[in-house]
């Protein structure tokens, strides 16, 4: 019989064994044995740990999967900042990047311009932390600064090495990389789940890949997601430290780490490259483009980074994102498809919106069936017919849109697609004043589908913020007629809400108790939940701010609310005739009633005007591009709280433009008119030095 060194010497070896067989077939796609012969010695493991659970280790293959589903997801900070990267969409923007890094080079007195090139895989991006080669902990990329600990999910995936190969890796090692999943497991997963939906329910299936990877590692039960067939790839290394890099020092090329990681069981990109020549690089470009479709997985665009280590951090960052890399995008993908019908929407202040309905195609990796044609302006610039031919741009995730119509393809009995004269929903006849493109239906609350509106926008996140009172459930209950107005939303009972379709009695409860824990809120919430139009986040903080109570905003006149920050003639008259309306105050004045309960905290503008080097009061200051470390709602209310005017674009009057990542059009306008320019550190800073 065996003793215990010996038992443990034969684990060691059989875990060893089976992760090499492991790292062959997830990663390197070169299975060493047949499934059966892993089998037989996976088995052979837990027979041996359930004999000596003493000698049980984390990195065991047989702990992927274990742990209790989880309540919800704990948050992380990153020690280090996931940043994001600087894009160029077209060869120009590129070109442009590739000199402007020369040129900071050669300010550097550097001529090493080598570039290390790599696809950019369309998933998500996480940080797995290792400690002396074991995994301990994974997150999510989040805001960059804060992510979500999904280290019981990653665990589940067999392309993550639970433990590093060889002996030579830092005692802490942060890996970054994508997750994702292939097409092949794509179309298999949403044939699983097509499979399990019961016959009387329709099948709740992923619309592409980067969609099921993210569902599928955002899973509370680690063994949902144990089920999914995601993978990893690695691209790059965070957080290192440990005595062993003074023997065993990373690489000084970002080309040299990747080559580092593969010998650790990491999976890297298998098409990178090391080019030093702009045209090599946008030819590289080109060839990946042209063969995305046989990679069998989704791409957006190449990678580009400053080769050499040390040359990235002498270039360092800007607005939170590095000046050594670029993301080279995949232009807009275009595809042809036929014109099935239009339907029209009615918004919540009466809008109405013409909605292409088209026979379904893929574009950009998603199957698309419907795209805005925005207003009758759009329609009559398209000269659009009955069943044309018509051209669809998508990119990212923007919605799609009809860019053109193929006349030559068109029917010869084609009818012209006509915008109606009357609202779709009500009957009544459309408006459209002098001063706007818009169309509308003037019947405000007698319109179904402008109630139904009013109210998704009632109980929205930035309004009430109601948990669990969805799109769905609204019209449900103004179908039913249990709800017409906001009032009638706390007036529901257990009762209406447990008869309705897909609600039982626990379902039922959770939105009673979301609907009570809305009464307590904030003035500007509350009044931005009204809808009153043209009356946005930022204008109801402005009157909140001004006036501090409701009574005194339905009491202002329109000379009075034009003293208001960013409220003009237009906006102060449309407050006015909001509450002139007897049912809209009859409607304010009840939700503030004992018998409702709604209160509200007023958010007091700060009393900065005594600060003397306040740099932002009274200032016109415009935010661009993605913040990595504020929202854009938390910049615009630190703003206006120094008694800032926040302005969406950019003109003669502005004083400040604060830069984020891929900041655009704003920026170059702003360095045109010689208008500052600050990052959102620097935005900080001089916030923190008040």
């Amino acid at each position: 019989m065996k003793n215990l060194t010996e038992v443990h010497a034969n684990l060691e070896q059989l875990k060893k064994t089976l992760r090499d067989y492991e790292y062959h077939y997830h990663v390197l796609d070169t299975p060493l044995v047949p499934d059966s012969t892993y089998d037989k010695l996976f088995d052979e493991l837990i027979k041996i740990e359930k004999l000596h659970p003493e000698l049980i280790t984390t990195d065991s293959p047989t702990q992927r999967v274990g742990a209790k589903p989880l309540s919800s997801f704990s948050t992380i900070t990153h020690e280090l900042p996931m940043l994001s990267l600087e894009k160029a969409s077209s060869e120009e923007e590129f070109s442009a990047f590739f000199q402007r890094t020369q040129e900071r080079l050669a300010t550097l007195g550097s001529t090493d311009t080598t570039f290390c090139c790599e696809l950019k895989l369309d998933g998500l991006a996480v940080s797995l932390r290792y400690e002396q080669g074991i995994l301990t902990q994974a997150a999510t990329r989040g805001d960059g600064a804060t992510g979500e600990d999904v280290t019981l999910n990653i665990r589940t995936i067999k392309s993550i090495p639970l433990k590093l190969s060889g002996d030579n890796y830092p005692e802490i090692l942060e890996v970054r990389g994508e997750i994702y999943m292939t097409h092949a497991g794509f179309e298999a997963l949403n044939i699983q789940l097509e499979k399990q939906t019961k016959k009387d329910q329709v099948a709740k299936l992923f619309a592409n890949p980067r969609n099921a990877a993210a569902g599928s590692l955002r899973q509370l039960d680690p063994t949902i997601t144990a089920k999914r067939p995601l993978t990893f790839c690695a691209y790059g290394i965070g957080v290192v430290s440990g005595d062993s890099l003074t023997n065993h020092p990373l690489e000084d090329t970002h080309y040299g780490r990747l080559q580092q990681l593969a010998k650790w069981g990491l999976p890297i990109n298998k098409w990178v490259k090391q080019l030093n020549q702009c045209d090599a690089i946008l030819a590289y470009f080109k060839e990946i483009e042209s063969e995305r479709h046989l990679l069998g997985f989704d791409i957006d665009g190449v990678v580009v980074k400053v080769n050499s280590i040390a040359l990235q951090e002498e270039l360092g960052f800007v607005s939170r994102a590095p000046r050594w890399a670029v993301a080279y995008k995949f232009a807009a993908q275009e595809v042809t498809t036929k014109l099935l019908d239009v339907e029209y929407q009615v918004g919540r202040t009466g809008v109405i919106t013409p909605v292409a309905r088209l026979e379904p195609v893929e574009v950009a990796g998603v199957i698309v069936s419907n795209a805005t044609l925005h207003n009758q302006d759009e329609l009559i610039r398209l000269d659009i017919h009955q069943g044309d031919t018509v051209t669809i741009r998508r990119a990212g995730d923007v919605i799609p849109k009809i860019v053109s119509v193929i006349p030559d393809n068109r029917l010869k009995d084609a009818k012209p697609i006509i915008f109606p004269k009357q609202c779709p929903v009500c009957g009544t006849d459309l408006v459209q004043s002098d001063t706007e493109v818009a169309i509308r239906c003037p019947a405000g609350s007698k319109c179904a589908a402008q109630i139904k509106e009013a109210l998704k926008h009632f109980v929205s996140r930035k309004a009430l913020d109601i948990d669990g009172f969805g799109d769905k459930l609204v019209e449900q209950l103004v179908d039913k007629q249990y709800i017409e107005t906001p009032v009638d939303i706390f007036r529901l009972n257990r009762g209406i809400l447990a008869n309705l379709d897909r609600m039982g009695e626990k379902s039922a409860n959770n939105i009673l108790e979301a609907i009570e824990k809305s009464k307590t809120t904030t003035l500007p919430r509350l009044l931005y939940a009204l809808g009153i139009k043209d009356v946005g986040e930022s204008t109801a903080l402005n009157l909140s701010n001004h006036y501090s109570t409701f009574d005194a905003i339905m009491q202002a006149n329109e000379d009075s609310l034009k003293e208001v920050n960013d409220v003009g003639e237009v906006v102060a008259k449309n407050i006015v005739q909001f509450f002139a309306n007897p049912e809209n105050k009859q409607i304010v004045e009840t939700l503030l009633s004992a018998e409702i309960g709604v209160t509200y905290t007023p958010i007091i503008q700060l009393a900065v005007s005594h600060i003397k080097e306040n740099p932002f009061l009274g200032k016109t200051v415009v935010l661009t591009g993605s913040l990595s470390i504020l929202t854009r709602d938390e910049a615009k209310i630190k703003l206006q709280n120094l008694g800032a005017k926040v302005s969406g674009s950019v003109s003669k009057k502005t004083d400040i433009v604060i830069a984020g990542e891929a900041a655009g059009s704003k920026l170059a306008k702003a360095t045109e008119l010689g208008i500052e320019v600050i990052d959102e550190q620097t935005f900080l800073n001089r916030v923190n030095d008040l």
